[in-house]
Order: C-alpha cells, then structure tokens, then sequence
C-alpha cells in the first residue's frame, strides 16, 4: 500500500516528519527525565506535592509516556524521503535563530545602532527581498526602532565598544540614545 493511501485511510493530518519529531522528542524526554535526581531534591519536612522535585518529574514522565504513545499509535513506523524533506525544513529555523545570536554578540561590540542598521537590510535581503526601496526602508525601520528603544522608552542597552573612540560628549550622547 502506497504511503498516500495510509495517510488517507488511518490518519486525517499528514504524516511527513511525526515519527522523527515524536523520535526525538521521546530521546529528549528521557534524557530530561535521566537528569532529574543530579538537577532537582527532594526537601525534608515538606508535603509531596510541595516537593522542588515533584512537578518536574510529573511533566517529563507524561512527556515520555505522551511521544512513547504517540509513536505506539502512529500507523508508519518507517522513514520515507518526505520526513528527511520536513526535517530540513525544520533545520531553516536554525538560521534565524543563528541570525538573532550574531546580532546579540554584534550589538556591544559595534552598538546597537550601527548593529541593527547591518542587520535590518542583511535580513530582508535573505528574506528575498531585493528592491532598493525596500532595503533602504528596513534601514528607515531599524533607526526608527533604535530610536523608539533608546531615547523615547528609555531602554537601557549597553553601548558599543566603538563608542569609545568618539569624542567625550559625542560619546555620551551616542551611548544614551544609539
């Protein structure tokens, strides 16, 4: 039986990618639940609902016990190209996640300024956008966000180390709203 004629008979949602996602979960799930006497104590004289350890150790066993059923009761339990095609696209995340970490190393290094003027274009332009009016209007949109945050909300987020090399009182108006 061909793996479209499964999913139409047995299963209402696709099936692309559940046994490695349910796979993995499981693995991580038990490895959790693995660490729990090294990572939470039980404290003495104190109620076993009150435990630091109970409620953890309550989630991870029905997260074990939830992918281990998940798995159980799904009607493939093969590998087929569409779930190593799913997981790559669940690795494409990883890269704006990689993306937003340069950017939070970028930032006091160069400041937040100058930090999301690079990146604001650099991401749109991923994104697939290629216009020049666009770019320039995430440029528009990054100094308008820097703006807001800095001066008009007051958040306080450390200079950049390039900072240092400006003048003394260009330098402090730079640290206080760029």
């Amino acid at each position: 039986m061909s793996d479209k004629k499964v999913e139409e008979q047995r299963f209402p949602a696709p099936l692309r990618g559940q046994l490695l996602f349910a796979g993995v979960f499981l693995i991580l799930s038990v490895v959790l639940l693995s660490q729990l006497g090294e990572q939470t104590k039980w404290v003495n004289k104190t109620n076993f609902a009150a435990q630091p350890r109970f409620w953890p150790m309550i989630g991870l066993i029905l997260m074990v016990g939830g992918s281990a059923l998940h798995i159980w009761k799904l009607p493939r339990r093969r590998f087929y190209a569409a779930d190593w095609i799913e997981a790559r696209k669940w690795l494409f995340v990883v890269e704006y996640a990689l993306w937003f970490f340069a950017y939070v190393v970028v930032v006091p290094i160069i400041g937040y300024l100058f930090a999301t003027i690079l990146f604001m274009p650099s991401l749109v332009y991923r994104m697939g956008y290629r216009k020049k009016s666009i770019l320039m209007w995430s440029v528009v949109f990054g100094i308008g966000t820097v703006v807001l945050f800095k001066s008009l909300l007051s958040v306080k987020i450390p200079g950049g180390l390039i900072y240092e090399y400006l003048p003394g009182a260009l330098r402090s108006f730079f640290i206080l709203n760029f």
